[in-house]
């Protein structure tokens, strides 16, 4: 079986990398990236030489390339994004230029290919923002995303991802393309880029920095490892049915205050590094996912608790700072 993995060095991309070279005899995984300032060959070094594992730099909107590279490929797994809200707002155009155009290039190339299997990362922002519930009151009601939850995106980044998913189904629906699309919470975990929440607070803690807290801090977010989001992704590869989506969630809703303070325990930093600072555009107030199809239809879990993967996490960044 031959593999395509677009974005494979940034940080979901190469621990899926990493997952698929792991077993003797798995698939031969080629990996296009374009090498923007959130994918490093260094998240791969360990995978360089690996017979199995061939890596091109390239452009996904590169229509020319991505052919070259289509040819033979049993399975795409798309996972090359623009990912950063905050330099959304600042510019939107590379957002919409890599997750739709790319996107639209890739699953062009994928069906005159006849490629097996499209599969479109994507993210539980396209829904937009849940009512917020405090994650302490166990007994509130805690209405989730479900797959049927219309699109609802907030910011430039979300727009473009929902963008780039409508895109994928849509092809399904007209050119009876099997695409599948899967959508995680908040990923974590070590070699994530630092400028997301929990390796930027972490970092800036250990240098004694001040911590930049948007808002009030109370913004709630689910946190998926990203081993765990990995390994869905290869089950909605392996089981998922055409045309569907499948949604993945860590059974973890946290507030940023929350985060940060388990950070802060764990390197026995001060709270007093909290400041906050005033709130970003558009900031959705929470998310939260219901990942019972996964569960049911691909027997997949989340395995990893917030607390300990969290501490394995910070562990990782005092080690590689």
């Amino acid at each position: 079986m031959k593999i395509l993995v677009t974005g494979g060095a940034g940080f979901i991309g190469s621990n899926l990398i990493r997952l698929l070279l792991a077993e003797d005899g798995g698939p031969e995984v080629t990996n296009l990236d374009l090498l923007t300032y959130a994918g490093s060959l260094e998240n791969l070094r360990e995978v360089q030489d690996h017979p199995r594992y061939t890596f091109v730099r390239g452009d996904i909107c590169d229509g020319a390339l991505v052919g070259e590279h289509m040819a033979g490929t049993d399975a795409v797994l798309h996972l090359a994004a623009e990912s950063h809200v905050d330099r959304s707002i600042s510019d939107p155009s590379p957002f919409v230029r890599t997750n739709v155009l790319g996107t639209q290039v890739l699953l062009d190339q994928a069906r005159e290919a006849g490629v097996s299997r499209f599969l479109q990362v994507s993210t539980d922002e396209v829904y937009g923002e849940l009512p917020w519930v405090d994650p302490e009151e166990r007994d509130a009601f805690r209405p989730r995303f479900t797959e049927e939850t219309p699109l609802n995106p907030r910011s430039p980044y979300s727009a473009s991802k929902a963008g780039g998913d409508l895109l994928a189904l849509s092809y399904h629906i007209t050119f009876d393309m099997d695409v599948v699309v899967v959508r995680g919470s908040n990923n974590y975990g070590p070699r994530q880029h630092r400028e997301k929440l929990i390796p930027l607070m972490t970092t800036f803690a250990m240098e004694g920095k001040r911590l930049p807290v948007y808002g009030d801090g109370l913004n709630v977010r689910d946190w998926l490892f990203v081993d765990d989001f990995c390994k869905g992704i290869l089950a909605a590869m392996e089981r998922g049915r055409p045309g569907e989506v499948y949604n993945f969630g860590g059974n973890a809703e946290k507030t940023n205050l929350q985060v940060i303070g388990e950070i802060l325990a764990n390197l026995g930093a001060p709270h007093d590094l909290v400041s906050f600072v005033p709130d970003r555009r558009g900031h959705d107030r929470r998310y939260a996912i219901d990942f019972s199809k996964a569960r049911e239809k691909l027997g997949w879990m989340p395995t990893r608790r917030f607390q300990e993967a969290l501490a394995e996490t910070v562990r990782w960044y005092r080690g590689n700072a």
